[in-house]
């Protein structure tokens, strides 16, 4: 064991460079070669590498929880979609009416509900243990409820009469859509706190089905309120912290510009404003990468892979372990929730129904583990990489399956094969982690 990890560790050095040309050679085949593997398109490369580092981002998240401290988070969409939900509330203007149809009602309702939690804490602080103080929170907790309810479901129902086949909802506060980033990450770190004061007590299996059904009630939630952000309705026209397409193609310098550059004013007005999100993007994933990686080699960082490695030993040494755990947990969703603000923000599109965990949780953990959980940069190549492949799988999944069903007679058995070839991806996606696991088990990047 010892010696396959000095192995993995004195491979390294050279491993990670190689690793990362690769994936760059990848992305220059997709930007200039065209043929039945690669588009020949800069658009198409961009695109598929701006989603990229935003998936990046989000598997940085998920290895601060899971490679420094051995916390499975299997509800990552439910804070993403947190995450999301900040440009809405952010950076849209607020909707006309709404306000005054039950704005100041609602952030009564809140109020109470909040406040109906803080005095049911105080009551369990305060009693003496017994019967008598489980029925006196209780009996807390239901008042407020009704009281919560009382005064939160007209003021919903007034905000989604106003205006209703358009907007429907309560709108933002039309801030400046990078601020939304950093509020992102709030929401989703306190929406951590809240559920890691209850499941980071539990054992690492109950943690991850306390995560997962909680993920899926906040994407639930966020479906069926539609005073928050029209729930299945959808919300668009977010705004750009980059400039439009069409105001590129009508300023006659940008004509120019693209002209001598042998480009379309079309194509080159996609290639800018994608350029302008990747160097945005890069800035945030490089900034996390130095934070992580300070974080990381500090006294702080150690003791979370001590804790990681014995929980048993760290807690004997004086060390509060449930405490740390909440920390890091709380750290890596706030990451998640700021990749969730930008991807919304790329997209120009808050869609609740677009949250699936298969995409969203499940991806983001086959990024982690072929990258290599532990080290930031190799949750980064794993996050590119596997992106990358299930993009590209969609197109060569099909090619794929004609070459395989070439010498099969036609019939029911080609036809259903060569129709079951757009899930080619799942397949493709199950095959580089057996791969991996079996040939690199500790990832194409392993922790030092």
């Amino acid at each position: 064991m010892s010696g396959n990890r000095q192995a993995s560790t004195a491979a390294s050095p050279f491993r990670a460079p190689v690793l990362f040309a690769v994936l760059a050679i990848l992305f220059l085949l997709e930007g200039t070669v065209r043929n039945s593997m690669f588009s020949g398109s800069w658009n198409t490369a961009l695109a598929i590498l701006n989603m990229g580092l935003i998936s990046a981002i989000m598997a940085l998240g998920v290895n601060m929880q899971w490679g420094y401290a051995g916390l499975f988070n299997s509800g990552v969409v439910g804070f993403l979609a947190l995450g999301g939900l900040a440009p809405v509330l952010i950076s849209l203007p607020p909707v006309e009416g709404a306000w005054a149809a039950g704005g100041s009602r609602l952030l009564l309702a809140l109020a109470l509900g909040v406040g109906a939690l803080a005095l049911a804490a105080q009551v369990w602080h305060r009693m003496p243990k017994g019967r008598a103080r489980g029925l006196a929170v209780t009996a807390v907790l239901i008042a407020g409820f009704f009281v919560f309810r009382a005064v939160f479901d007209p003021a919903v129902m007034a905000i989604e009469a106003n205006q209703s086949a358009r907007f429907g909802n309560i709108g933002g506060l039309g801030l400046p859509v990078l601020l939304a980033w950093p509020i992102g990450g709030l929401f989703a770190a306190a929406a951590a706190w809240a559920v890691g004061k209850v499941a980071l007590g539990l054992r690492s299996d109950y943690l991850a089905i306390a995560t997962l059904g909680i993920g899926e009630i906040i994407v639930a939630v966020m479906r069926n309120e539609e005073w928050l952000a029209r729930g299945v309705k959808n919300v668009t026209s977010i705004p750009r912290p980059v400039p439009y397409e069409i105001a590129l193609q009508r300023n006659p310098e940008f004509q120019q510009f693209a002209a001598d550059w042998g480009f379309t004013v079309a194509e080159a007005s996609g290639i800018w404003v994608k350029l302008c999100y990747m160097l945005l993007f890069l800035v945030v994933l490089l900034s996390i990468i130095l934070l992580a990686e300070l974080a990381l080699k500090s006294p702080w960082g150690r003791m979370m892979r001590a804790i990681r490695d014995n929980e048993t030993a760290a807690a004997a040494m004086g060390k509060n372990v449930t405490s740390r755990h909440l920390q890091v947990f709380i750290i890596g969703s706030a990451v998640i929730g700021m990749a969730g603000a930008m991807m919304v923000t790329l997209d120009g599109l808050m869609a609740p129904t677009g949250y699936n965990p298969l995409r969203y949780t499940f991806l983001i953990w086959v990024m982690v583990i072929v990258g290599g959980s532990g080290n930031n940069w190799g949750a980064v190549l794993g996050a590119v990489l596997i992106w990358f492949i299930w993009i590209k799988v969609e197109v060569w999944g099909p090619q794929m399956m004609g070459l395989f069903t070439l010498p099969l007679p036609d019939g029911d058995i080609k036809r259903q094969l060569l129709d079951s070839a757009p899930h080619m991806r799942f397949m493709a996606m199950g095959i580089v982690l057996l791969l991996v696991l079996r040939f690199s088990p500790r990832g194409l990047l392993p922790e030092r």
